[in-house]
C-alpha cells in the first residue's frame, strides 16, 4: 500500500447522525472509500467511540442511536473490502511515547495520541478529522475533508 486513509470517530459519529449539519457530506465521504477500491482504515478504537457516542443517551437524550443500529452501521462499513482496521503494533510503544511526550497532551488528548501513534505505525498518510487536536502530532497528517480546500 502507498496510500492509506484513515477516518477519525467525528466522521464516522457525523455520517451516521441525520441532524448533523455536516451528515450528507460525512456519509458520502465514508461511502466513497467503502465502495471503492482504494484502501481505507479505520483504528479499531475509533469504531469503539463511535459505538459509545452514538448509543450515550446523555449525549443524544431521547435520540440515542440504539446499540443493535449502531452494531449494524459500523458492521456495514467494517464489510468494506478495501478497509483496514487498524490496532497496536509491535513497534506501538515508542510511537505512543513519542505522541504523547508534548506537555499539552492530557486528558482526552492522550486517547488522540493513541489513535495518532496506531495510524504512524500502520504507514496512515493522512487522518480525516474535524479534530484539530491531531495538528499536536509530528508525523501524522490530518485534513478536515469538509473544509473546502
Amino acid at each position: 500500500m502507498t496510500r492509506l486513509i484513515a477516518l477519525d470517530t467525528n466522521l464516522l459519529v457525523y455520517a451516521h447522525r441525520n441532524e448533523s449539519p455536516v451528515h450528507d457530506e460525512a456519509w458520502a465521504i465514508i461511502e466513497s472509500y467503502a465502495d471503492g477500491d482504494e484502501h481505507w482504515a479505520i483504528p479499531w478504537h475509533c469504531c469503539i467511540e463511535f459505538l459509545s457516542i452514538v448509543t450515550n443517551r446523555r449525549l443524544w437524550r431521547q435520540s440515542a442511536t440504539p446499540p443493535l443500529a449502531a452494531w449494524r452501521q459500523l458492521e456495514e462499513w467494517v464489510s468494506s473490502p478495501s478497509l483496514h482496521l487498524l490496532s497496536e503494533t509491535e513497534d506501538f510503544l515508542p510511537i505512543f511515547a513519542r505522541m504523547a511526550a508534548h506537555p499539552r497532551i492530557t486528558g482526552g488528548r492522550v486517547h488522540d495520541a493513541r489513535i495518532a501513534a496506531v495510524c504512524i505505525a500502520h504507514g496512515v498518510t493522512e487522518l480525516l478529522t474535524r479534530d484539530r487536536d491531531f495538528t499536536h502530532f509530528p508525523g501524522l497528517r490530518v485534513r478536515d475533508p469538509l473544509v473546502a480546500k
